[in-house]
C-alpha cells in the first residue's frame, strides 16, 4: 500500500477482516476498495481462478447511461468518472492499467411500437443527468448515412459517457491492485457456512479448510444462489448463457456506436472488424440450468441475428463471421437488475450478484459502494438501497426495461 492509498483509508474499521466467495470483478473490486479506501484485511476466495467460466473474462465489456432506473444511471456514471482516470486509481508500483476506454455512445432504435418506452426512458435518463438525444428518421440517416431507417419512428444516441473497454484488463488491474493493499486471493470451493446467531463466523470448503472473518460477501456471479440458500435466502439468480459473434465486414461504418436494433440484435465496432449478439432463442434448445459455453448457437446467427443486420446495414450483406464465443449473464430472473447489500436475517453478511449483463461496466461503484457498507467507513459511490435484497422476499420488484 503507497502513501497515497494509506491516505484514503475512511474507515472506522468496525469491520477488520472480510471473506469474499468470488474473485471475479465484483469481488476483485470489493476487496480492492476494501483494502485500499478502508484498510479492511480481506480473503477472496474463488473455486476457479483461471475464470474459463467468469462473466468477468466473457464479457463485451460495454458501458452506457441509457437505463430506466436511476440507481443504474448513477451507477455507470460514477463508474465511467473511475474508469477515465483508472490508470491513477488502480497503478501498482508505478506502473498503470490501461483499459482502452473509447465513448462513441450507444443507439437504441425504435419502431412506432417501442417509440413510447424510448421517451419514457430518455425523460429518466435526462432527468438523472445523462447525455442522451432523441433522434428522428431524417436525423439518424443525416448522422448515420449507412443506417436503413425506413422502419424506424425514434433512435436514441448517447452524446458522452458511453462506449465500451476492456473488461478483463479491469479485472486484473483491480485484483492487482487488491493484492498490492494486502488482499489475499485463494483459490477454494466454498460448500457453506459456520454460523452462531444471526452472524456468519466462517466460510467452509469443499476440502474442509474454513476462513473466519467478521463478515462474508457473496459475490460467486451465476453461481451465488446456491451458495445464498445456505443462509437461507432465495435468490432468483441463474445463469444465462449469450452469444457473441466477431465479424468481418470490407466497408466501414463511420462514427458508428454501440446499436441496438427494435429486434434486440446489437453490434458495434471492434478493431478491424465488428461484434454483434442477440437474446437467446427461447427456449434456446436443449437449455439447462447451466447451458455448456462451448456450444455457441450458430443458428441464432443464421437465423435472427445476419437477416437483421443485412437489413439494418446494407454493407452488412457482405460480412463473414471470423470466430464466437459464449458467456454467462448472472441473470435476476426477478427484476433484471443487481442484489447489492446485506443479506436479510444475517448481521454480517452481504451480496453483489445478479447484475443481468451490466455488472461489468457497474461494478467500481458497487465495489466501492460494499466496501463502504460493510467495513462502516464513506464513499461518494451512489448508495445501494435501492438494490437492496431484501426487495425478492419483499415482491418489490425494480424492474430494469433496458436489458441488453
Amino acid at each position: 500500500m503507497t502513501a497515497g492509498d494509506r491516505q484514503r483509508v475512511t474507515s472506522r474499521r468496525l469491520t477488520s477482516h472480510v471473506v469474499i466467495v468470488g474473485g471475479g470483478v465484483m469481488g476483485a473490486a470489493s476487496a480492492c476498495f476494501l483494502a485500499r479506501d478502508h484498510g479492511v484485511a480481506v480473503t477472496v476466495l474463488e473455486r476457479d481462478p483461471s475464470h474459463a467460466r467468469a462473466s468477468s473474462a466473457l464479457s463485451a465489456s460495454s458501458i452506457r447511461q441509457q437505463f430506466s432506473q436511476p440507481v443504474n444511471i448513477a451507477l455507470s456514471r460514477w463508474s465511467l468518472d473511475f474508469l477515465r482516470r483508472v490508470g491513477d486509481e488502480l497503478a501498482v508500483a508505478g506502473e498503470q492499467p490501461a483499459i482502452g476506454l473509447v465513448e462513441p455512445g450507444y443507439l437504441f432504435l425504435a419502431t412506432a411500437a417501442g417509440a413510447d418506452v424510448l421517451r419514457d426512458n430518455h425523460a429518466v435518463q435526462r432527468g438523472a443527468g445523462a447525455d442522451v438525444a432523441l433522434l428522428e428518421p431524417a436525423g439518424l440517416q443525416a448522422r448515420f448515412p449507412w443506417l436503413a431507417v425506413g422502419d424506424l419512428a425514434l433512435g436514441a444516441l448517447g452524446l458522452g459517457g458511453e462506449g465500451w473497454f476492456d473488461g478483463p484488463a479491469l479485472h486484473q488491474a483491480f485484483r492487482r491492485k487488491a493484492i498490492a493493499c494486502g488482499a489475499r486471493f485463494v483459490a477454494a470451493d466454498v460448500q457453506g457456512f459456520e454460523t452462531a446467531a444471526d452472524r456468519v463466523t466462517a466460510a467452509v470448503c469443499s476440502d474442509s479448510r474454513r476462513f473466519a472473518g467478521d463478515a462474508v460477501l457473496l459475490a460467486a456471479g451465476a453461481w451465488t444462489a446456491p451458495l445464498a440458500a445456505r443462509l437461507g435466502l432465495a435468490l432468483p439468480v441463474a445463469p444465462k448463457k449469450r452469444d457473441v459473434f466477431v465479424l468481418d465486414c470490407p466497408a466501414p461504418l463511420p462514427g458508428c456506436p454501440l446499436v441496438i436494433d427494435p429486434t434486440g440484435v446489437w453490434f458495434r465496432p471492434e478493431g478491424r472488424g465488428f461484434l454483434a449478439g442477440a437474446p437467446p432463442r427461447q427456449p434456446w434448445p436443449g437449455d439447462p440450468d447451466e447451458p455448456p459455453l462451448d456450444c455457441v448457437d450458430h443458428v441464432l446467427f443464421d437465423e435472427v441475428i445476419w437477416p437483421c443486420l443485412a437489413a439494418r446495414v446494407p454493407a452488412f450483406e457482405a460480412l463473414r463471421v471470423r470466430s464466437a464465443w459464449a458467456g454467462y449473464y448472472e441473470m435476476n430472473a426477478f427484476d433484471h437488475n443487481g442484489l447489492a447489500g446485506r443479506v436479510p436475517g444475517w448481521r454480517n453478511a452481504y451480496t453483489a450478484c445478479g447484475f443481468s449483463g451490466h455488472g461489468m461496466q457497474q461494478a467500481p461503484a458497487v465495489g466501492a459502494a460494499m466496501a463502504a457498507l460493510i467495513a462502516g467507513g464513506r464513499s461518494d459511490a451512489p448508495a445501494l438501497d435501492a438494490l437492496t435484497p431484501a426487495r425478492v422476499a419483499a415482491g418489490r420488484p425494480l424492474l430494469e426495461r433496458n436489458v441488453i
